[in-house]
């Protein structure tokens, strides 16, 4: 397919595979490679994740993948990456692949994506949000972790220099993750220069910011748009079939450099799951898995794949 212009001008590349009910995957469909994916399996994570997501479900759905996360990060959008932009932005994407109708899976700060796509458009046959709940949300504590990763970079001595996205993985959603494309809860944190310490734990309070500026200022500007934003009085906007699914372990508390906050990613799961089902959400609570972990391909797509074939009607060929 022809690259895809987006709200500020700028394109992304979109592949599309196989047939069957439309499914908008917003993953890098390109394995990594040499460095950068050495890199990402130090922080435990899969360099071929979104090709393994693509080619877990292309069989039974028409998958329409691209990296808007790497995409974000190469092209900033510092004034413009708001709530309503980001759902032009999928949406534009959906158009330029015919799409009508169509599903719709992000994970961290993408499944946040999705919910405002779904709150804007009577289009998506379902939704699928994992790692970062629908209901009580974090988003005050984003912004203050979005905030302080922002203030890092804007110092006088500034940052070390960013790593190119195509060269080297880009940081999470939220330092809570490796820094890598598709991770972790929201990606409107820099990367992270450490590793695990012995206990297998991340230790945040010593990360590193290192993206620039206008990467940070972008996921400020996302998460300035969203405060007041009521998610229960959002629910009865959606009106297609949902799922939910999040690590039991997915907790991530940040040190005083980034304004000692303790981003909750499980919790509004688990502690309001009879509230989210009596709203119309399908849960799943993936036992003892953190943020990397549940995102991992072998851990979604046994979630992913039954649950949408079972709401969109898709079956196999043949």
């Amino acid at each position: 397919m022809p690259r895809v212009e987006l709200h500020d001008g700028s394109t992304v590349e979109v592949e599309v595979h196989g047939d069957g009910p439309a499914l908008l995957l917003p993953v890098d469909p390109r394995p990594a490679e040499g460095p950068r994916a050495e890199e990402m399996r130090r922080w435990g994570a899969d360099p071929e994740l979104g090709r393994s997501l693509v080619d877990g479900l292309r069989d039974v759905f028409r998958v329409i993948a691209f990296d808007y996360e790497g995409h974000v990060m190469e092209k900033p959008k510092p004034d413009t990456l708001t709530p309503a932009n980001v759902a032009a932005d999928l949406l534009a994407v959906a158009d330029a692949a015919g799409a009508d109708r169509f599903a719709y899976y992000g994970y961290s700060w993408l499944a946040l994506g999705g919910l405002q796509l779904a709150i804007r458009t009577d289009r998506l046959s379902a939704l699928v949000m994992g790692g970062f709940p629908p209901l009580g949300g974090p988003y005050a504590e984003m912004l203050r972790v979005t905030e302080a990763a922002h203030a890092m970079a804007s110092a006088p001595e500034g940052p070390p220099p960013a790593r190119d996205v195509r060269e080297a993985p880009d940081a999470p959603p939220v330092p809570d993750a490796p820094p890598v494309p598709d991770a972790p809860p929201v990606p409107d944190v820099p990367d992270a220069q450490d590793v695990p310490d012995a206990s297998g734990e991340f230790d945040w309070s010593s990360v590193e910011a290192t993206a620039t500026e206008p990467q940070t200022r972008q996921f400020v500007t996302l998460y300035r748009a969203l405060r007041g934003f009521d998610d229960l009085a959002a629910q009865t906007r959606v009106g297609c079939p949902r799922l939910c699914f999040v690590g039991s372990a997915d907790e991530i508390p940040y040190g005083e450099r980034w304004g000692g906050v303790h981003v909750s990613m499980a919790g509004p799961v688990v502690n309001r799951r009879a509230e989210l089902e009596a709203l119309g959400w399908d849960v799943r609570v993936l036992d003892g898995l953190d943020h990397t972990q549940a995102m991992q391909a072998d851990r979604v797509l046994p979630v992913l794949r039954p649950w949408l074939a079972s709401v969109t009607g898709a079956r196999r060929p043949g």
